[in-house]
């Protein structure tokens, strides 16, 4: 079976879990922390070399402060908690998104994740946070801009290259597929870039009710569909 090289999972639902149960949003996102814990293990198992996930958006800000608070508590505990099972188990951690502006704590603890596991090499997990596509695109034209008029790069040799070497994803390879739980079907200013040719799957079930059975049916489906990345012939994927 083709395994694909990245897998992108848009981990949706935590509060709609959490509402059908009778319980507060928090456990729903507590809930999702546990599903991505065993859903790292489940993907290195597979073989995939490439894991990112949608863990907040720059949207999410406007969300309520006190589950901001919340979010941004789970994050901590995440790290301070697992950083050590992950790098033990040879995850090297990357995180996408706008820092500027984040809180010193928070800041730190994501350039402590980065450092600590920056040699490892069993699987990366790429942590979406505080990312928006939108922003990576306009801070990327701003990025290429500013070297256009330092005279650093001539604007008629701007190519989809130069664009992708200017994005927060600029060493990592494209995801062949793109995961979304709790049935909704849109992209949520996720990957907009990086998504172009990747295969999309769309599963009803929320976040926290994700398994290693959901993934490998994920990787069955995928493994099933031609590729041709707009030509005739189908192309293969490098797991």
């Amino acid at each position: 079976m083709t395994i694909p090289a990245h897998v992108a999972i848009i981990m949706d639902g935590n509060g709609r879990w959490a509402k059908a149960r009778g319980l507060p949003r928090l456990a729903g996102h507590k809930a999702g922390v546990e599903a991505l814990r065993k859903t790292v293990r489940a993907a290195a198992a597979q073989g995939i070399r490439w894991l990112t996930v949608y863990a907040f958006s720059s949207e999410n800000w406007s969300r309520p402060k006190s589950e901001v608070s919340d979010l941004m508590g789970l994050l901590k505990l995440f790290i301070r908690r697992d950083l050590a099972e992950l790098h033990q188990h040879g995850v090297r951690v990357r995180i996408v998104g706008d820092r500027v502006g984040l809180k010193p704590d928070i800041a730190a603890l994501l350039d402590e994740a980065e450092a600590l596991t920056a040699g490892n090499d069993a699987i990366n997990l790429v942590i979406a946070f505080n990312y928006g596509s939108r922003d990576e695109i306009v801070r990327a034209v701003r990025k290429i801009a500013e070297q256009a008029a330092a005279g650093q790069i001539v604007p008629s040799e701007i190519s989809a290259e130069t664009f992708a070497a200017a994005l927060d994803t600029a060493d990592i390879p494209d995801p062949d597929l793109v995961i979304r739980t709790s049935g909704e079907m849109r992209l949520s200013n996720f990957l907009l870039w990086q998504a172009a040719y990747s295969e999309f799957i769309f599963m009803p079930c929320y976040w926290p009710d994700f398994t290693s059975e959901h993934l490998a049916e994920a990787l069955e489906q995928f493994a099933a569909r031609e590729r041709r990345f707009g030509g005739l012939a189908a192309r293969g994927v490098a797991s």
